[in-house]
């Protein structure tokens, strides 16, 4: 049955603008991905964070992007109009620091950089685009604390909208390290635009999960994932709302719950079940799920054959569900650095009171 590997943050949804006045010093962390605008701004609270405010749109700003390579007009209109909210959230909550990124549709857009001239221009808002390869620390920095008691190794696997984002982790003693990371130029997005009707067909999802496991070769061939998995102490930990879904079918949940997904384990059938659910339903019926909707039944099947193919190549007998990634990871570092310059403040000598020296 599944299990629970750490308790979920806190987290309380939506706040009011009331609840955003605070004396504690507020940190905003946005990402626009290629399929979703998300927003979290967290105080700092022990080791972690407590959420203040939260925002997630659909924007699919990489609609079209892997025909044409370009962003087009109406997906950057979405993605402005997204930014804009969120900028009007800022302004209320009034944060000490914030960071906003942008990943891999702004990456692979030959216009990407005059789309964020024109957020700038727009909305006030800074967005700088991430290497992949810090994407897949921030990934791991949000997930280290379902990493303890993990063994000798993790792999953590990111599916996005328009890449997917591995790392090879070390851990057991001090904190866990990257030992290799890999992006692969296949998400829920891409996938979903190239295969169309064919994903809800038996043979057009077994093309996605070949085409997938093609792409994980050359990371298995320099890693070999599939030997220390055999020989055991290998943590499969995915976070995407392709995981998060498998967790809610398992959970048979009403309606999406963070705090009852984030940090279950998933044994290798309850997954391959869940998965199977999930196909099984059709367009139709996936619209209609509770934990998935309309706007997401597109792109469901495309993060199942993802999954399926990493789950195949390195078959672990369980994979944790995490409902973090980057936002969570960006706030983390905030906080971290926000501390550190404080108390190199504190541990400076006061000038004013130190003795005359000729």
């Amino acid at each position: 049955m599944t299990r629970r590997h750490a308790p979920s943050p806190d987290c309380v949804g939506d706040a009011r603008p009331e609840e955003l006045r605070s004396s504690t010093p507020a940190f905003a962390a946005l990402d626009l991905g290629t399929n979703n605008c998300r927003m979290l701004v967290g105080t700092p609270s022990g080791n972690g964070f407590r959420v203040i405010d939260s925002y997630s749109r659909i924007v699919r700003l990489g609609e079209g992007l892997h025909g044409s390579g370009a962003l087009c007009s109406s997906a950057m209109d979405r993605a402005v109009a997204a930014l804009q909210d969120c900028a009007d959230r800022l302004a209320r909550s009034r944060p000490r620091m914030v960071r906003a990124i942008a990943t891999e549709a702004c990456r692979r857009a030959r216009n990407g950089s005059e789309f964020l001239d024109r957020v700038k221009q727009e909305t006030g808002l800074e967005v700088g685009v991430i290497s992949s390869r810090e994407e897949a620390e921030l990934a791991l920095e949000s997930c280290t604390p379902l990493l303890e008691g993990a063994g000798r190794r993790a792999l953590l696997f990111d599916i996005g909208g328009g890449s997917t984002e591995l790392a090879w982790v070390r851990v057991g003693r001090g904190a866990p390290s990257l030992i290799g990371y890999a992006s692969l130029p296949v998400g829920v997005v891409t996938l979903a635009e190239r295969f169309g009707a064919a994903a809800f067909t038996e043979e057009g999802f077994d093309a996605m999960v070949d085409d997938v496991t093609a792409r994980l070769v050359a990371f298995e061939n320099v890693h070999c994932i599939g030997r220390e998995v055999r020989d055991g102490g290998v943590r499969l930990l995915g976070t995407s709302g392709t995981v998060t879904t498998l967790a809610s079918v398992v959970l048979n949940l009403e309606k999406y719950r963070r705090a009852l997904v984030d940090g279950i384990a998933l044994t290798r059938q309850e997954a391959d079940e869940a998965l199977s659910c999930l196909r099984s339903l059709g367009r139709d019926g996936l619209a209609l799920h509770p934990c998935v909707g309309p706007e997401r039944a597109d792109f469901v099947l495309p993060g199942c054959a993802i999954y399926a193919a990493i789950a195949s190549m390195w078959p672990a007998p369980a994979v944790v569900v995490a409902d973090r990634g980057l936002r969570e990871g960006m706030l983390l570092r905030m906080i971290r650095a926000d501390r550190a310059r404080a108390e190199r403040r504190r541990s400076m000598p006061d000038r004013g009171s130190m003795p005359y020296r000729a």
